[in-house]
């Protein structure tokens, strides 16, 4: 048998495992969703347990089928920014992960506001002072958990990203720590020293010993335990879902730019090695250059996606399966008039609205489900729509082609609807799986799997090319609606 990298991706709704050959092609993809908990309005979210034992299960499925002898190399990737605190000597959760979604820190993030402390966290962070991020998550935790204070200041708990979680367990406890590209994330990290900043853990009152040690997104960063699989495997890639996706589209150098389409969507663009500071409402944040060591990149991010066809199956079951979105919508000509802005856990980029919530406008007697799921397709087009414009502010460029990615980029509908409201070429790639396949190639470069980044540029293969057809007057218009839809969400 060849050998080949293994990769995981701990998404935000459930667990990816990839088996990768040389020439980066899936031999194979695993999957288990997990468990969303909402315990109040506004909250998400995980349980630490069930997402160890979901990766575990994939993991021993996949090393069934593909002796543990061939792999080459591990590779994580992770939902961003949701967080979990775990005891080092038990190895135990102290509490359910807060996911990045949930709003629950709104009041501390206000309180830092009013002291004066927005500036100064985007200076040294590159992002916004906003609940999405991990810092007021780990002050909650300690704040609300019995006795996590007090054991951690004692050394006794250790805080991750879920990337940090997942190699805690596959080393058995022995390593500690995480990339670049997740540290930026926490609104603990200093993005222009590239270390953790004492002066904002002071200001949340976060000890340093709880924080994990911060590495290269391409290097070693342990080895499996032996009882886990019978061999010891290196890890030697983890990256942030949204900066490995980049990798996996193949945007190393400056100036190229991807999309990815799953939970949310997020939109990022490589400045290479020159942080550039937004005045359009995105945040900096480290991404990996040609080696995976850290580069800068400006990233715009939405939080509902893909998540609202999810809701329009779930919760108000106007569809049996999420790819039915695409068949319905095509039934009508258009949305009829229905605007969808699906703000449920606040609006991110470029407003920043913590308290938005999601609204229906437009309706009309003769508006049907048909009408309300391309609605609800059209408002992630036009989310992202946002983002492009901000990112045009902020570096005076015009973006012609945009790389796609993420389970929602398989809706054709969507996919050309986003091509006629940006009026640029969507190029969707064969492989849609780039978040996984970036850690599986970070893992790779790491061990030498593959010797050089050119060998990777040359693995990405395009699937279909979407070209704007949409005249300029509908264009216009249907813009105008949506920003009428913002304006009078942002006023309710």
């Amino acid at each position: 048998m060849e050998p080949f990298i293994l990769s995981i991706d701990a998404g935000t709704t459930g667990i990816t495992v990839l088996i990768l050959d040389k020439q980066a092609s899936i031999c194979k993809k695993y999957y288990k969703e997990f468990t969303q908990y909402y315990p109040q309005s506004g909250w998400v979210e995980h349980n630490g347990e069930e997402i160890w034992s979901a990766t575990l299960m994939l993991l021993q499925s996949a090393f069934h089928d593909f002796s543990p002898n061939n792999c080459a190399a591990i590779g994580i990737t992770n939902q961003r920014e949701t967080t979990l605190i775990w005891n080092r000597k038990t190895g135990k959760p102290i509490h359910h992960a807060i996911v990045w979604q949930c709003r629950r820190t709104e009041e501390i993030c206000s309180k830092l506001k009013q002291a004066g402390y927005e500036d100064l966290i985007s200076e040294k962070t590159g992002l916004i002072l906003d609940s999405y991020f991990s810092g007021t998550k780990i002050k909650w935790l300690l704040d609300n958990v019995d006795g996590s204070r007090a054991n951690a200041e004692k050394g006794e708990l250790a805080f991750g990203t879920i990337d940090s979680w997942l190699l805690w367990k596959l080393t058995g406890g022995s390593i500690h720590s995480t990339d670049y590209t997740n540290a930026s994330r926490t609104m603990l990290f200093n993005i222009d020293e590239k270390k953790w900043d004492n002066e904002l853990l002071q200001i949340l009152d976060i000890p340093t010993n709880l924080l994990p040690e911060v590495n290269n997104s391409s290097g070693k960063f342990g080895k499996t335990d032996k009882q886990l699989f019978g061999e010891v495997i290196p890890i030697t890639g983890i990256a942030g879902d949204q900066q490995a996706a980049l990798f996996g589209q193949g945007c190393f150098e400056k100036g190229n730019t991807k999309c990815t389409y799953g939970t949310g969507c997020f939109l990022l663009i490589n400045t290479g090695d020159n942080r550039i500071n937004s005045t359009s409402g995105l945040l900096t944040t480290i991404a990996c250059n040609p080696q995976g060591e850290p580069s800068y990149a400006l990233e715009g991010s939405v939080f509902i996606g893909g998540a609202v066809i999810q809701w329009l199956r779930d919760e108000l079951q106007l569809l049996v399966h999420a790819k039915d979105s695409e068949a319905m919508s095509l039934k009508v000509e258009n949305s009829n008039g229905v605007v969808i802005v699906p703000a449920f856990t606040g609006l991110g980029a470029p407003y920043w609205d913590m308290n938005a919530r999601g609204i229906i406008t437009g309706l009309s007697r003769g508006s049907n489900r048909n009408h309300i799921v391309r609605a609800a397709l059209e408002g992630i087009a036009f989310q992202v729509y946002d983002l492009l414009e901000s990112i045009s502010k902020d570096l005076d460029i015009d973006i012609s082609n945009l790389n796609v990615d993420g389970g929602a980029v398989a809706n054709n509908f969507l996919m050309q609807f986003q091509a006629d409201i940006l009026q640029i070429n969507i190029d969707r790639p064969k492989n849609i799986e780039s978040t996984a396949l970036g850690a599986g190639m970070l893992a790779g470069l790491g061990v030498g799997f593959w010797k050089n980044p050119s060998e990777l540029k040359e693995v990405r293969k395009t699937d279909k090319i979407f070209y704007p057809t949409m005249s300029d007057d509908n264009r216009i218009s249907l813009l105008s609606n949506w920003k009428s839809a913002i304006r009078k969400l942002q006023y309710t």
